[in-house]
């Protein structure tokens, strides 16, 4: 038998390596952005992978065959967020559970940044919607930049600015002599 340990050390290294990469690769949009539609799209099933962007006043959003388009006007509010996934999931990540001693758990340590952007909006017919999107490091917030130029409204930036000026405008200040 040899020893492996400059073998295992490389593999270890490689695996940070590989998830440290996509952190440093965040972007900027420069066209459609592939997403994850997990759930709220009229026609559009839950879990779709696509590609988003805006264009023409409308996020639009392309499912293989299937789009659906928003208008930025109809859109209430835009939100960002950040968040984790699984780097190994699917069958392989199932199957690591069963490694004796707990060793499979340690896979699930092992998360990848992503981008959230959440969007509610009405219908022609003023039904309420609201879609979730998940997206590359650093693609959520250009995106919101892009439907608030294009008209659509976000609470998120108002929030700030309001709670100071409520905080600097209260009556009931005591005045020291």
């Amino acid at each position: 038998m040899t020893f492996r340990g400059p073998t295992v050390l490389v593999g270890v290294a490689s695996l940070f390596a590989g998830m440290a990469i996509p952190v440093a690769n965040a972007q900027q949009v420069s066209g459609p952005v592939r997403v994850v539609q997990l759930t709220g799209l009229v026609g559009v099933k839950d879990n779709a992978k696509g590609t988003l962007s805006v264009e023409s006043g409308n996020l639009h959003f392309v499912h293989g065959k299937t789009s659906s388009d928003v208008n930025a006007a109809s859109i209430q509010d835009v939100v960002t967020g950040a968040d984790s996934q699984r780097a190994v999931g699917g069958t392989i990540g199932l199957m690591s559970m069963a490694a004796p001693y707990g060793g499979g758990r340690v896979l699930s340590l092992f998360r990848t940044k992503i981008d959230t952007l959440t969007v509610k909006y009405r219908d022609a017919d003023g039904g309420l919607h609201g879609a979730i999107f998940t997206m590359p490091v650093g693609t959520s917030e250009v995106i919101k930049k892009e439907l608030v130029a294009q008209g659509a409204h976000s609470t998120s930036d108002k929030e700030p600015a309001a709670a100071s000026a409520a905080s600097s405008s209260t009556p009931n200040k005591e005045q020291k002599q």
